[in-house]
């Protein structure tokens, strides 16, 4: 199959997940009156606002949210020649979480008493947290020339992160420990029409920015050394494929969340599909099934005709999870990388 032919199927599902996400859930829609809404009919009130207030922002957010992880995590695959690299590999998403439970242990109250101003705060800590981590990360960058050590070096540094964030919960109060609980489950319903152009944007810049790194890729999962002898300047090359995945990992974690394993398996689902690691279609491909991904896992969690929703972390755990598992077994058979 050509790659026009895959990016057009790929495209295809996610935009058919997409109109499944906006139809079903707790409240079914019929189609009609979507089909109604988009030609500007009338349409009753109830269904206009869950479709244009609730679904429609936490749709577009998926598919951003998605696209976005799972970019980060092939940057990182291939940047790391890891097979079970992801998105919190260099500790942000620690560092989100580290934001989040400063200013949910120590002023849980506004949360509780003024709702939007919370969450304002939670998205601006979680924001604040990745983005110091990720500076430490780059400018480590500059002095260890070893990935494998720049990569246990990012560990530690989310190590550390999760334990001050132990020490905080031992002195949280319950209002406040149960404010970070439900942060850290994830949600693509955090991000309303007032907030969906700053996170649109940031995301949008940092997946055109990858999309402009396919030949540096291609050559870095040659490695460095080879790299450097065709031409690339390696060092700059890799401080920028850091600084697009850190970027897509800090924005995604501050306003949905931590959300595991689509950064991680992601890439792998892609490689199966496409068969081969050419990132010219790679790139493109991984971003439509990273859409399509946690907008069927988003779909899921709001389960039709069932009152509630899951934890989105507890849906793409239930996906994810396998799949590792799956590429640890078959990696002596089958070479991703």
């Amino acid at each position: 199959m050509r790659k026009g032919q895959i990016i057009f199927l790929l495209f295809s599902i996610s935009f058919i997940l997409f109109g499944l996400n906006l139809l079903l859930g707790p409240v079914t829609i019929p189609a009609r009156t979507l089909f109604s809404l988009i030609k500007g009919s009338v349409v009753d009130d109830l269904s206009r606002n869950i479709l244009l207030q609730i679904r429609f922002p936490q749709s577009v957010t998926a598919i951003l949210a998605g696209a976005g992880l799972a970019t980060a995590g092939l940057l990182m695959q291939t940047l790391f020649r890891n097979p079970l690299a992801g998105p919190d590999v260099l500790g942000i998403t620690s560092g989100a979480s580290l934001g989040v439970a400063v200013i949910t242990m120590f002023t849980g109250a506004w949360i509780v008493y003024m709702p939007q101003l919370g969450v304002l705060s939670l998205i601006l800590s979680a924001m604040a947290g990745a983005m110091v981590v990720m500076l430490t990360i780059l400018a480590l960058s500059q002095r260890i020339k070893d990935n494998a050590m720049l990569l246990i070096t990012g560990l530690m540094m989310g190590y550390i992160s999760s334990a001050v964030v132990g020490v905080l919960t031992v002195y949280s109060s319950a209002e406040n420990l149960q404010a970070f609980t439900l942060w850290g489950l994830g949600t693509f319903s955090s991000v309303s029409w007032d907030r969906m152009n700053y996170f649109a944007g940031v995301t949008i810049i940092a997946l055109f920015m990858a999309m402009l790194l396919p030949k540096p890729l291609n050559m870095l999962l040659m490695g460095e050394r080879y790299a450097s002898n065709l031409g690339l300047r390696v060092e700059r090359s890799r401080f920028i494929v850091l600084f697009c995945a850190g970027l897509l990992t800090a924005v995604v974690t501050a306003f949905c969340g931590p959300i595991a394993f689509i950064g991680v398996a992601t890439p792998h689902i892609t490689r199966l599909a496409i068969g081969g690691s050419d990132h010219r279609i790679l790139l493109p491909a991984n971003m439509l099934i990273g859409a399509s991904v946690a907008l069927l896992c988003n779909l899921i969690a709001r389960m039709p005709g069932v009152e509630g929703a899951l934890p989105i972390n507890a849906v793409t755990s239930l996906m994810g999870a396998p799949i590792v598992i799956w590429v640890v077994l078959t990696r002596h058979k089958r070479k991703y990388l």
